[in-house]
């Protein structure tokens, strides 16, 4: 732990806020923002409100623990929610410039905005994400968009963050800039088998767990196609996750999962997802895009014996302790499936190897110590 008798005032900004909810930047901040208070930090967190009929039931300042909570108005649309948000965001955060001494902005997609953070002279921290234009979701404009933030991102930010060292590395080759690598954190909270598994009826290890945003890159499809391959099918395959604005390629998911055992559970949070974590005999990460995934180091934490699709970024996060099958090569995946499933020996090796990696380089108190060193690195520039 980062030993410091300063006690800072810090802005976390760019998600859809706390306590976490969708996806992986908000759990970071999430966690990331309860550890900095219980050191003693001033944190304010923001968050999105969406408005229907002119209301809405989310306050617009709240406490959460020990760290403060504002939200933004902004719109539930797929392609103006988050530069909406990132407008009201910033704009909040300049009438209460003097309540911070530093903010740490996520996602490259916020960054066309920055330049009022910097105007309002707080030094700034940029977390980019991976290389979100990559992403099949967006049209023309939004690959834009997210190609105008990585420009953004370099020129407003005191510091560029990447989670990846091949994030860090694209910047450096593309803008000549030299970003700092964090990864991400994990924590296992290990529950015993109960309500959830119950819910979909399942029995503790006795399941493939699949946990991603359902959108194309992450390869769900592909993940059904392998797991109807592989001659498993007694054994449930069980896709955690959704996505907003995603109806038909969610409609392909489950037209392509119809005679096979595929468990559809939504978003899953809290208690019910560190159960279906504690209990699945083996974990896929199929992304491609992004760099550090927190669901494939929640996977190696709970000691969830792991097949990964063969991304240079998912090697580097778990390469030594997984199972890797060639970028986007479902026939492998399907293999590798039926092998693990009939390894319990290889499922044990993987399983005391991946803790073991967690422990060293991703527990959330090793990544808040770079943090706050770095928040104290902006002060002292």
């Amino acid at each position: 732990m980062t030993n410091t008798a300063r006690k800072l005032r810090i802005a976390l900004l760019g998600t859809r806020g706390i306590p976490a909810n969708y996806g992986g930047f908000e759990t970071f901040v999430d966690e990331l923002s309860r550890i900095l208070a219980e050191r003693g930090h001033e944190v304010t967190v923001y968050g999105r409100r969406f408005f229907s009929n002119g209301s809405t039931q989310q306050q617009p300042i709240s406490m959460h623990g020990k760290v403060r909570s504002i939200r933004t108005a902004t719109i539930a649309h797929k392609y103006l929610e988050t530069p909406c948000h990132a407008i009201t965001s910033n704009l909040d955060l300049w009438l209460r410039r003097h309540e911070f001494d530093c903010a740490l902005l996520c996602n490259a997609a916020n960054s066309p905005f920055a330049w009022m953070i910097r105007l309002a002279g707080i030094p700034l921290a940029i977390n980019v994400d991976g290389i979100e234009r990559k992403r099949a979701k967006w049209n023309a404009v939004g690959r834009l968009w997210y190609r105008l933030g990585e420009y953004t991102s370099t020129l407003f930010a005191h510091r560029v963050v990447g989670d990846a060292q091949v994030i860090c590395d694209y910047y450096k080759e593309r803008f000549s800039c030299d970003a700092t690598m964090i990864p991400y954190g994990a924590r296992a909270v290990i529950r015993e088998a109960g309500p959830t598994l119950a819910q979909f009826n399942l029995s503790s290890g006795n399941y493939i767990l699949y946990v991603s945003r359902l959108e194309p890159e992450n390869n769900a499809l592909g993940v059904i196609e392998a797991y109807k391959q592989s001659g498993i099918e007694h054994m449930p395959l069980v896709i955690v996750g959704d996505a907003p604005y995603a109806d038909s390629y969610k409609a392909a998911l489950r037209e392509a999962a119809v005679g096979c055992d595929v468990r559809f559970t939504g978003f899953q949070f809290g208690a019910a997802y560190q159960e279906l974590r504690s209990h699945c005999q083996f974990y896929i990460q199929a992304t491609e895009v992004g760099g550090t995934h927190p669901a494939l180091i929640e996977a190696l934490a709970y000691g969830n014996p792991t097949i990964i699709n063969g991304t240079p970024e998912n090697i580097e996060v778990a390469g030594a302790c997984t199972s890797a099958y060639a970028v986007n090569d479902f026939v492998e995946l399907a293999r590798q499936m039926k092998l693990l499933s009939e390894r319990p020996d290889l499922r044990e090796n993987l399983a005391a190897r991946s803790r073991e990696h967690v422990a060293q380089k991703y527990s959330w108190d090793a990544v808040t110590d770079q943090y706050e060193k770095l928040f104290l690195e902006l002060l002292s520039d």
